[in-house]
């Protein structure tokens, strides 16, 4: 029978076939119903198959947020059904972090998926709001970046978020802030967009209401981070903050922590511990305001300290029941609060502050009242500020409290950063109370120069504090450095011996090395030894006055100990320091120093230890490394920050100054006084030197090829001088031979000239006669052609004025006329005018009508009248332009005579000047043939008189003839 039903039942159906069948439905269905229960059944799936139902159905799921957002329970299963896809059963096979990824992808890819979980927040369901939120949540925890955006980018996105803050159901609240603090980490602009919905107030509101500091949970502790978030390196949130009295509420919080620490039922020990989360945190966004070197850090110092923010956190680090991290915390908001301020560093000396921690009778603490010899419970003792923080943190032996006394020194050195006077006072007050003899437990040059007696073994840190806090004194500060150096103990005039406050520091340091004590101790001794005696020749001279320091240091560097390498290369580091800045005139002279390191330590040894301590992971991770407890019991504390810094900056010039020459003296300037001789400045004499031997070795190299040069030119010059002789002796022969060939051949050429001569005579006569008869023919041409220019010339001028004189008289006889003719017209014109005149007077005496009538033939024949006046008048201008044509034509005759007047007059001013040229040329002539006759009577020819007479004679009849 059973069998019978089994094989009739249907076939079992797979999870993955139900989940598509599903799937289908819910994209098809058109009822609600259908919808709600296609979904309920992917929601059964969800947990053990999320890979399947997410790739079959999420995209219906997100859909039916809007087609079925008005059905609550609709709404309600979507948004569960999405909440499980996001955390899967971990047993399921499909389980898998990428499927979360996978659909945060989906949902970010489309802003409007983003923006319909948003809009179920304005409805006030407890169920929508929640899954919801936590949904954003889900998807932000996949893809932080693209969630931001697309809540940034939302409609009022961010306005929905935050005032669900406003919620008074926990549940919402909380996830709402959980939701903020995953968006709000690192988005500016979604943290400004938070800030300016009222984010701030709303939070201080809800740390009320829960119970402020003191009593609240969690939630204060959310709203913290939050707030932190917020206000983390946003300088535009800080502001408005600090603008929108949020310092104030900061305060009012505060003093009723403070108020209930101090009641009579005190904290309850079960939420201390959540009350101390909370207080840390709360200081912790205290000093986000308070980053160095940003941007209205002084201006929210100022604002805390208005708001007494500062002596709250004092209060805080002096209380006793607190815990010590919280002082510890407190003390490093307080210094914080100050550090860089000048002004609040002034005032923070002048405050007191109460003080309840037990510490041994001191001058600034009077002795406390005692019971069977045991001091009494603490009482609250009114203590300057900073001989309270020095109390704190040297007068004090107590480890656990190695946080808060380290807080303590913390808040001192903010008191004295940057402010020269404070350190100065500072420093003045400690030698005067050291010098004083008192018993001032917490003097920094008491406790680093007393004797090592054992007393204080127990408590390493006291002297480490106090060597950090000189340090932090005299570093960079020469001034400082001067009132160090007058502590001096000893009486020389009393005989005896003078210990300066340096040597007794090096005394106690070689002595606390050689004894093993604890490497804290050496290390402080070491750091304000080499910040002290850095760029300090003085300083160093006075550390050399002592000639076994050196050699204590050295001992300490080559003695062998695998747990004493931060000695060694800190003893290693302070000798490059006191060999790079002592001089020839050092107690120990540079040069003396120089070979006690190389023989004594060797350049190896001392660059091997420099380069341990360089690469240990005390100095090395000095920013990284969590300072925990050691293999002591005691903190793992052993350098200060700031000389850490010191060290890896000037550890390279140290590292290097084994190598330099003894002979070249560091130069420093100290308070505008130059010490030592300018590294610079032998440097630059050094380059120069080596460019002066090298500029003369090139010189002499090349006097040597000149000098080379100088021996061939003179063997050439020799060379030349004899063959030059012999050329000149040669020479010589052949001139007096050519002398004697030149009278032979001047006698010749006498003889032929004077032939010539004779020659030339004879054709100058002939040429003469010739040229004389030319001359005369020329002359008569000239004359007669002249002559009949001239009639012909006078002819035609004459002919053109009685030409000219004829047209003008026929061109005025003609206007003449036509001007009578006008002028009759004109006259007649004038009758006819009067004439009509007086008839028109004689007709209007008689009738309008006739007047009438002639008034219109009067205008008809003044308009003819003036018509003929007009064309007389035309006439009159056509006949004058004829007359000016006429004249025009008559003067262009005249112009056109007179130019070949102008022709024939240049015609005869040529010839004249060709008379002329040949009378030059006659001259010419004649000038020759007078040298000529001058040549040949130099030459002993003689002329004969009739000749000249003859030539007298013609040139005279020539004269005539042209007179």
């Amino acid at each position: 029978m059973f069998r019978i039903l089994e094989s009739q039942a249907p076939a079992k159906q797979k999870a993955e076939d139900t989940i598509a069948t599903l799937s289908s439905r819910l994209q098809s269905a058109t009822l609600l119903e259908d919808r709600r229960a296609a979904i309920l059944g992917l929601r059964s799936f969800a947990k053990l198959y999320p890979a399947s139902v997410a790739s079959g159905a999420l995209r219906n799921l997100i859909n039916s947020l809007g087609k079925d957002v008005e059905d609550v329970d609709t709404t309600k299963v979507v948004l569960e059904t999405l909440l499980m896809l996001f955390s899967p059963d971990e047993s399921s096979p499909e389980a898998s972090d990428d499927i979360a990824l996978w659909l945060a992808d989906e949902f970010t890819q489309r802003q409007e998926n983003i923006t319909a979980l948003l809009d179920l927040l304005d409805r006030y369901e407890f169920f929508s709001r929640l899954y919801s939120i936590q949904l954003i949540s889900a998807i932000s925890t996949a893809r932080p970046e693209r969630t931001q955006e697309c809540v940034y980018t939302a409609p009022l996105g961010v306005s929905r978020l935050v005032a669900i803050l406003d919620d008074k159901r926990e549940a919402l609240r909380g996830e709402a802030l959980l939701l903020l603090i995953s968006l709000t980490p690192s988005s500016p602009e979604l943290q400004k967009m938070v800030a300016f919905e009222n984010a701030f107030d709303r939070i201080f509101a809800i740390i009320d209401a829960e119970g402020s500091l003191t009593n609240g949970g969690v939630i204060v502790q959310d709203c913290l981070s939050l707030l932190a978030n917020l206000l983390r390196l946003n300088v535009s949130n800080q502001s408005f903050f600090r603008e929108t009295g949020g310092v104030s509420k900061i305060t009012t919080i505060l003093a009723k922590a403070l108020k209930d620490e101090a009641s009579p039922e005190g904290v309850d020990e079960f939420t201390a511990a959540q009350r101390d989360k909370n207080l840390w945190g709360f200081m912790s966004i205290i000093r986000l305001f308070l980053l160095g070197g940003t941007v209205g850090t002084q201006m929210n110092q100022s604002t805390f300290w208005q708001n007494g923010v500062v002596f709250q956190m004092l209060e805080l680090g002096f209380h006793p029941t607190l815990s010590a991290p919280i002082r510890a915390e407190a003390l490093q908001t307080c210094a914080d609060l100050i550090r860089g301020n000048s002004t609040l560093q002034e005032r923070l000396a002048q405050r007191d502050v109460t003080f309840f921690v037990p510490i041994p009778p001191t001058p600034s603490t009077p002795s406390m009242q005692k019971v069977n010899g045991q001091p009494k419970s603490p009482t609250s003792i009114s203590v300057n500020v900073i001989q309270g923080l020095l109390d704190l943190s040297l007068a004090v032996s107590c480890p656990q409290d190695f946080d808060v006394r380290l807080a303590a020194c913390e808040c001192i050195k903010a008191y004295i950063y940057g402010h020269g006077p404070i350190r100065l006072h500072f420093l003045r007050h400690a030698r005067n109370g050291h010098l004083s003899n008192k018993n001032e437990p917490d003097n920094i040059f008491t406790i680093l120069l007393e004797a090592s007696d054992g007393r204080h073994s127990v408590d390493p840190y006291r002297q480490w504090i106090a060597s950090v806090l000189l340090f932090h004194l005299i570093q960079d500060d020469y001034d400082a450095k001067n009132i160090a150096m007058d502590i001096a103990e000893g009486d020389a005039e009393q005989g005896e011996e003078v210990v300066t406050c340096i040597q007794g520091m090096s005394a106690n340091l070689i002595l606390k090395a050689q004894k093993s004590s604890d490497d804290r101790v050496v290390i402080g001794y070491l750091m304000v030894l080499s910040g002290w005696l850095y760029e300090d020749p003085d300083a160093v001279n006075d550390f050399l006055q002592e000639g076994s320091n050196v050699q204590g240091l050295i001992q300490v560097v080559v003695q062998p100990g695998k747990h004493k390498v931060l000695e060694a290369g800190l003893c290693a580091f302070l000798l490059g320091i006191i060999y790079e800045f002592s001089t020839k005139d050092s107690p120990i002279p540079r040069a003396t120093l120089h070979d006690i390191l190389t023989s004594r330590l060797g350049r190896e040894q001392f660059n091997n230890k420099m380069t341990k301590l360089r690469e240990h992971p005390f100095v090395r991770d000095f920013e990284v490394l969590h300072h925990g407890n050691s293999g002591d019991g005691l903190p793992s504390v052993y350098f200060d920050k700031t000389f850490i810094d010191f060290l890896k900056d000037n550890f390279s010039r140290v590292y290097r100054a084994i190598d330099r020459d003894p002979g070249i003296e560091v130069s420093v300037v100290a308070n505008g006084v130059q010490k030592g001789i300018s590294r610079e400045l032998v440097d630059s004499l050094k380059a120069q030197l080596d460019d002066k031997v090298q500029s003369l070795q090139k010189a002499e190299s090349e006097m040597l090829t000149l000098e080379r040069k100088l021996g061939q030119e003179q063997a050439e010059v020799r060379k030349a001088r004899d063959s030059a002789s012999v050329e000149l002796s040669r020479i010589r022969n052949i001139n007096e031979s050519l002398q004697r060939n030149h009278e032979d051949e001047m006698n010749k050429q006498r003889e032929e000239q004077r032939l010539a001569l004779n020659n030339t005579s004879k054709h100058i006569e002939t040429m003469r006669d010739a040229h004389h008869d030319e001359l005369q023919k020329m002359r008569s041409e000239n004359t007669r052609s002249i002559q009949d220019a001239t009639t012909q010339v006078e002819k035609v001028i004459a002919n053109m004025q009685a030409e000219a004189r004829r047209h003008k008289e026929e061109i005025e006889a003609h206007a003449a006329k036509v001007r009578t003719r006008h002028e009759a017209e004109v006259e007649d014109l004038k009758n006819q005018l009067r004439k009509r005149e007086r008839e028109l007077e004689k007709a209007s005496k008689d009738h309008a009508q006739d007047l009438h009538t002639a008034n219109e033939e009067y205008e008809s024949n003044r308009s003819a009248l003036e018509s003929r006046a007009k064309r007389a008048e035309e006439n009159a201008a056509e006949a004058e332009a004829r007359t000016k044509e006429a004249k025009q034509a008559a003067d262009e005759k005249l112009k056109e005579k007179q130019t070949e007047l102008n022709e024939l007059d240049e015609t005869r001013k040529a010839v004249e000047t060709e008379r002329d040229d040949l009378l030059m040329v006659l001259g010419d002539l004649e000038e020759k043939r007078t040298r000529d006759k001058a040549r040949l009577k130099a030459l002993g020819e003689e002329t004969s008189d009739g000749e000249d007479e003859d030539d007298e004679g013609e040139e005279e009849d020539g004269d005539d003839d042209e007179e």
